[in-house]
């Protein structure tokens, strides 16, 4: 959706990503069909810059793929902090889990395989920092979910919720596909919580930047 000269432009005038990070995305992009779920270098590097700014001790991430975004994350993490990804793949978690072995967060990234919808409730966890970045009709349940678990004052940020741009056609009513829908809605849903502030980016296939302002 951004002119792609310009966004070569971006990418070029942005602090480079470690040669882990860059092994991992040629690896990704070399072997998988579904390379485009990679976040990416740009917005890898926007994540690590979200995160780096908050600082946060505990970071929840819902879908983990190849663990790009988890290191990433990882990146804004305080000395004594951790982050817990889950995903339900058991091929790309095995990549993930490789991956993160071999970076300087090994100790600090913790890899669970598993339906989401039931780890989540037996997290004893407050988190700073949450990213949604997992099957697309789950996103609203995913939110509901960690809300009760994210401290005052944290963020939680959601992937993918242009959708291509779609949700244009899902406004018009010429869109009907399950999981642009349930993007749209989601995204309906967060701008009429007043538990939030919000704001969403056009970085990539879009970012809902989700601040909880009140219980």
């Amino acid at each position: 959706m951004i002119n792609t000269e310009i966004q070569d432009y971006a990418n070029r005038f942005t602090s480079l990503q470690n040669d882990l990070l860059e092994e991992l995305s040629q690896k990704t992009y070399s072997e998988r069909a579904d390379k485009n779920m990679l976040s990416g270098f740009y917005q890898g590097r926007v994540l690590a810059m979200i995160s780096q700014l908050v600082n946060p001790q505990r970071i929840l991430e819902i879908g983990t793929y190849m663990g790009f975004s988890a290191l990433c994350l990882a990146e804004g993490l305080t000395d004594d902090g951790k982050i817990i990804t889950l995903d339900m793949q058991p091929e790309t978690h095995k990549i993930a889990k490789e991956f993160i072995a071999r970076s300087e967060f090994a100790g600090k990234v913790d890899a669970r395989l598993g339906d989401a919808t039931k780890i989540i409730p037996t997290l004893d966890e407050t988190f700073d920092l949450v990213f949604i970045d997992a099957d697309k009709p789950n996103y609203a349940n995913y939110f509901d979910l960690v809300f009760p678990k994210l401290r005052l004052g944290g963020l939680i940020i959601a992937d993918n919720v242009l959708w291509s741009g779609h949700v244009l056609e899902v406004e018009k009513g010429t869109e009907t596909d399950e999981s642009c829908v349930a993007l749209h809605e989601f995204n309906k849903k967060i701008l009429a919580d007043e538990r939030v502030s919000n704001v969403l980016l056009t970085i990539r296939d879009g970012l809902m930047v989700i601040r909880k302002e009140r219980e």
